[in-house]
C-alpha cells in the first residue's frame, strides 16, 4: 500500500480541529461525564430495514507514526475497527538473505524486537480506545521464504512463498497477540487480537506470483494461496485463536482477461481465482485428472471427498473479505462483458459464487462478505479515468454504504486512507483519502462521518421520500453517556436560507443507522444534524430534492 505522511496538528484544517475537540468530548463521555439532551417537538425511533454493519478504516502510515493520536481521531469519526497490514518481511529476521536464519521461527523471540514495537503500540492503544483491530497477515515474505524459479529482474519475494514458513510466522504473531504474552522487558501482557485475515489480494501479481502459467491457461496463485491459508489456519488455531474472527479472500475486485493475462504479475479476475481455489471448473464441477493436478487439486473422486476436511479454512472461516472498488463508476454499474468481477455492483454475484462453491462439496455454508478496502479516487488531485470529483465521490460513498446496509450478508463498510499520499497529484497517487495531502478535508470527509442517501429524490407533493443515514460516532457517545442518541433531519426550502428541523429521530441502539420516510413541503435541500456530547453539532452533505 502507498506510504503516507502524517500532517502535524497545527496544520490541520478547521474541520479537523473541530473533530479533535469532538473526540475529546467523546473521551469525556466515556469517563461518565454525559448529559441528557432535550428537544422540542415530537421525536421518533428510527425504523430500520437493514442491519448494523461495522465500519473499518485503514490509515496505515498515520497509525504507524502515532497510534494513539490516530486512533483517537478515528474514534471521533466513529470507526469501529482499524485494519492493520502485518507484512511478513517487515518482522522477519534477515529479510533480504537467501538463507533461512537459525532458531525457532514459531517463537516471537526469533523475530525482530524493534519490528514488533509498532504493532505492540497499536494493540495497546486500540485496547485503551476500545477500537477493534483487523490484523491482515500478508506478504511479501523474506527472500529466504520465497520460491525458486522467479523470472529475471527480481528479486520477487512474492514468488511462490513457503507455506510452512508462513505458518511459523503466523504462530509467532498468534502467540504474541494471544492475550497472555508479556514481551521481554514489559510488565504486562499484550492485549489479545481476535480478528484476522490471511494475505492481501492474492489474485494480484504484485502480492502473490505467479498468477497463471502456460499462456495464462493454468491458475497457480489459487494453489499457492490455498497452501498459505491452510498453514495460517492451523497456526491460528494452535495459538488459541480458533474462536476468533478469521477472514479469507481479501480479493482485489477486478483483473485482466485478454492476451497472456494475468501471467506472472498481473491480476486475475476474482471469481476465476475462487473457482480454482476450490478446485472446480466453470460449471462448478470438481476438477479431476490433469486439470486438477496442475492446480494442486485432488485428481480422483475418493481424494476429492477429503478436500473439505483437508482445507478447513475454505469451509469454516468466519467470512470472505473483498475490496469492491468500483473504479470510478457509480456503485450500481455492472460491467456486462466481465462476469468474474467482484466490485460493489457485483457483490450479489460474489455471494452466489461462494454459495455454489460450498454446494460443490455438499456444504450449506453461506459466507458473510466483509468489505475491508474501499474508496473513490478524487479529481483533484488525480486526473485519471477512474477519478471523480469530491462531491460525486461523497455521493457514491454514501450510496455504496446504503447498498451494503440493505444486503444482510455484507458485514462491513470500509474507508481506505485518511489522507491522500504525498505523491497524489494530477498524474496519480491513489487519492482515496478523506483529506487532501495537506490535511484539508474533502467532501468525502463529511460524507463518511455522517452518511445520508435518498434512493429517490423526486416526488409529488405530499409523497414521502426514503431518507437513510447514520451518525457514525453516535454509538461511542451512547456507550459513554448512557443517553439515547438523537438526530435531526433538516430541510432548506429552495437553494438558500436557513435550515429547519422536519424530523427528530432517536437512533436505534446499538446502531448508528436509520431509515425513515419524510414528505417534504417543497423542493430544497435535505441534510442531517447530530451533536457530539459537550461538543459541536456536525452535519451531513446536502441532498437536493424536487417536489412537484
Amino acid at each position: 500500500m502507498p506510504r503516507l505522511t502524517v500532517v502535524s496538528a497545527p496544520r490541520r484544517a478547521p474541520a479537523l480541529l473541530s473533530l479533535a475537540l469532538a473526540t475529546a468530548a467523546l473521551s469525556a463521555a466515556l469517563s461518565g461525564c454525559g448529559s441528557s439532551s432535550s428537544h422540542s417537538g415530537a421525536s421518533s425511533t428510527a425504523a430500520t430495514n437493514g442491519h448494523r454493519i461495522e465500519s473499518i478504516f485503514e490509515a496505515e502510515a498515520q497509525l504507524r507514526a502515532n497510534p494513539t493520536a490516530t486512533l483517537t481521531l478515528l474514534r471521533g469519526l466513529g470507526v469501529d475497527r482499524v485494519r492493520v497490514l502485518v507484512p511478513w518481511n517487515q518482522i522477519a529476521p534477515a529479510p533480504t538473505a537467501r538463507q533461512a536464519p537459525a532458531g525457532n521461527l514459531e517463537s516471537p523471540t526469533a523475530y525482530l524486537a524493534a519490528a514488533w514495537a509498532v504493532y505492540d503500540a497499536i494493540v495497546r492503544a486500540a485496547s485503551a480506545q476500545h477500537i477493534g483491530l483487523d490484523f491482515t497477515l500478508t506478504g511479501p515474505p523474506p527472500l529466504w521464504a520465497a520460491g525458486l524459479g522467479a523470472p529475471a529482474g527480481g528479486p520477487y519475494p512474492q514468488w511462490r512463498p513457503s507455506a510452512p514458513d508462513f505458518g511459523a510466522f503466523v504462530k509467532a504473531v498468534g502467540t504474541r497477540y494471544g492475550g497472555a504474552y508479556t514481551p521481554p522487558g514489559a510488565t504486562q501482557p499484550l492485549p489479545k487480537v481476535d480478528f484476522w485475515a490471511v494475505w492481501n489480494e492474492p489474485n494480484y501479481g504484485p502480492q502473490l506470483a505467479p498468477q497463471a502459467i502456460d499462456n495464462s491457461t493454468v491458475e497457480i496463485a489459487p494453489m499457492l494461496y490455498r497452501r498459505l491459508l491452510d498453514a495460517a489456519w492451523s497456526a491460528l488455531h494452535a495459538t488459541g485463536h480458533g474462536g476468533d474472527t478469521i477472514l479469507i479472500g481479501e480479493t482485489a475486485p477486478r483483473g485482466l482477461t485478454f492476451g497472456n493475462s494475468p501471467g506472472n504479475f498481473s491480476g486475475m479476475v476474482p471469481l476465476r481465482f475462487l473457482r480454482a481455489l476450490y478446485c472446480v471448473d466453470s460449471s462448478y464441477h470438481q476438477l479431476r485428472g490433469t486439470a486438477a493436478a496442475l492446480r494442486g487439486c485432488p485428481t480422483t473422486a475418493d481424494a476429492g471427498s477429503r478436500f473439505k476436511t483437508q482445507n478447513p479454512a475454505l469451509f469454516e472461516a468466519t467470512g470472505f473479505a473483498d475490496h469492491p472498488y468500483p473504479q470510478g463508476f457509480a456503485p450500481d454499474v455492472v460491467t456486462p462483458a466481465e462476469p468474474d468481477y467482484a466490485d460493489m455492483a457485483t457483490l450479489p454475484r460474489l455471494e452466489q459464487t461462494l454459495d455454489r462453491l460450498q454446494q460443490a462439496y455438499g456444504s450449506s455454508k453461506q459466507f458473510d462478505i466483509w468489505n475491508t478496502e474501499f474508496g473513490y479516487q478524487t479529481d483533484p488531485p488525480e486526473k485519471i479515468a477512474r477519478s471523480v470529483d469530491p462531491q460525486t465521490a461523497a455521493l457514491y460513498l454514501n450510496w455504496s454504504e446504503y447498498l451494503s446496509w440493505r444486503d444482510r450478508r455484507i458485514s462491513s463498510y470500509d474507508q481506505y486512507l485518511l489522507t491522500d499520499p504525498p505523491i497524489a497529484n494530477a498524474l496519480g497517487g491513489f487519492a482515496t483519502g478523506l483529506e487532501y495531502k495537506d490535511g484539508t478535508p474533502k467532501a468525502t470527509f463529511y460524507a463518511f462521518r455522517m452518511p445520508v442517501f435518498l434512493p429517490v429524490t423526486t416526488a409529488a407533493r405530499g409523497t414521502a421520500l426514503e431518507v437513510w443515514g447514520c451518525a457514525r460516532p453516535a454509538p461511542y457517545a451512547r456507550t459513554g453517556t448512557g443517553q439515547p442518541q438523537r438526530l435531526k433531519i433538516q430541510f432548506q426550502p429552495g437553494s438558500h436560507g436557513p435550515f429547519r428541523v422536519v424530523r427528530r429521530l432517536t437512533l436505534p441502539a446499538p446502531s448508528c443507522y436509520f431509515d425513515v420516510h419524510v414528505a417534504f413541503p417543497s423542493s430544497g435541500v435535505v441534510r442531517l444534524a447530530w451533536s457530539y456530547p459537550h461538543g459541536p453539532t456536525v452535519h451531513s452533505r446536502g441532498v437536493a430534492v424536487t417536489v412537484h
